[in-house]
């Protein structure tokens, strides 16, 4: 089982990795939602869930459930929808400026197009 739970782990984190790495808006956030997922999974399996064990105290149990994973997970769920709709925004936005969804280090295409044509 740990196997299986690492494997899927790596997985998801080797897409959001290439997905990423890409040069257009949508992929790279797609990218970041599967490396939260990753993360998610991450905590759930530093956790060490318990299965059959009491989720809060009571007389005669001595055996717990940790609640911590849970609630890092619950926090990163909360705060990794926030972030994935500020970042489909700002693709909006720079989509609507630009005209292009390309993610570029330089000048955006149809700017730099004009310039040109104004030096000719």
């Amino acid at each position: 089982m740990e196997i299986l739970v690492a494997s899927g782990i790596g997985v998801l984190t080797m897409v959001g990795l290439y997905l990423v790495l890409s040069r257009h808006a949508f992929p790279v956030i797609i990218g970041t939602t599967f490396l939260s997922y990753a993360v998610n999974l991450f905590l759930f399996a530093m956790g060490r869930l318990a299965i059959d064990k009491a989720p809060i105290i009571t007389k005669g149990v001595t055996d717990y459930a940790d609640p911590l994973p849970q609630a890092l997970v619950l926090t990163a769920i909360v705060i990794s929808f926030g972030m994935t709709a500020l970042v489909v925004v700002l693709a909006l936005r720079g989509f609507l400026e630009t005209g292009t969804e390309r993610v570029e280090n330089g000048e955006p295409r149809r700017d730099a197009a004009k310039r040109e044509a104004a030096r000719r």
